[in-house]
């Protein structure tokens, strides 16, 4: 919404569950005509009939350790085809996102084919459920003039102290600093991982706002989109890059992995962006150090809302 702002658009209609006060800093600053429950939003669009030029529909349940399907097929999927219903019959361009918790333990790759949903095996209730609706859009006849769901890899970055436990490892590290002095990471429970070295793709979020506004803007071919960085970094790395953003020698304990989760954990991510950059978005991304550095520095560091 900021950069939407920064970029001269401020009739936006904003659609959330507003009732969590944690939420409210992110909307101070900020310029929008409307704010609408979820809950509500189909009935405001009857009753309101809005001339909606774009639908950014990023909004989901992404909690990876809720195992409950029915709460992620209800919001990630149902709701998901709501908006896709809607956005086709008034012709209104969708952007909706996606995950790479789609591809699983990553066993048949990482690229933003449009056969491979139909393959795929994600490990959790929250990647099958984004996965669901990635096969549901691919086998529509009727869809919005364009729309691109983008495979989200590990996004971090200001203003997501809302998130509670899905908040980003930066985000956890900085606090755990802050208190104890030192970072707790998962031990690593396979044989060709070593602890620290689990390896992700983490993409800053100011990437992310500049590649949805890309998408507005140039609408090219409709279809699924990778959106990381195109380079899986570890997480050793990701906290000595966050000790770095306070100037501060690393210290890093190993922690066993909750064996709830050591079945459905990703040992690496990484976004084949070959498709994104042949459609024509041709700007760097934030390496690791840079986009961590400035999060760290300049936002974890200095904000109010800790």
């Amino acid at each position: 919404m900021g950069y939407l702002n920064e970029m001269g658009y401020n009739d936006l209609i904003l659609v959330d569950e507003f009732g969590d006060a944690a939420k409210e800093p992110n909307l101070e600053g900020k310029e929008f005509t409307a704010k609408i429950e979820r809950e509500v939003f189909f009935d405001w669009l009857k009753e309101n009939k809005p001339a909606l030029s774009f639908v950014f529909h990023i909004g989901a349940r992404t909690d990876t350790t809720e195992f409950d399907y029915a709460i992620h097929e209800r919001l990630n999927v149902e709701y998901s085809k709501k908006i896709w219903t809607w956005c086709t019959a008034y012709s209104v361009p969708l952007v909706y996102a996606s995950s790479a918790a789609t591809y699983g333990a990553g066993e048949l790759g990482y690229d933003d084919r449009h056969d491979l949903p139909f393959e795929l095996k994600p490990l959790n209730p929250y990647g099958i459920s984004k996965n669901e609706f990635d096969k549901w859009a691919l086998q529509q006849k009727a869809t919005p003039p364009f729309w691109a769901g983008l495979k989200f890899f590990n996004v971090y970055g200001p203003n997501e102290y809302h998130k509670g436990r899905m908040a980003s490892v930066i985000y956890h590290s900085f606090h755990q600093i802050r208190k104890d002095g030192e970072v707790r990471l998962f031990k690593s429970h396979r044989p060709d991982f070593k602890d620290g070295q689990q390896l992700r793709d983490f993409v800053y979020v100011k990437d992310v706002v500049k590649v949805c506004y890309w998408l507005m803007k140039h609408q090219p071919v409709s279809g699924i989109y990778n959106l990381g960085t195109g380079k899986a970094r570890s997480f050793e790395d990701l906290v000595k890059a966050t000790y770095g953003g306070l100037d501060l020698p690393p210290k890093i304990r190993y922690i066993d992995m909750p064996e709830d989760i050591r079945d459905k954990y990703q040992y690496f991510t990484e976004a084949n962006m070959n498709k994104l950059r042949s459609a024509g978005y041709s700007d760097p991304f934030y390496s690791l150090e840079e986009g961590v550095d400035e999060y760290v520095r300049y936002y974890l560091a200095k904000s109010a809302f800790l």
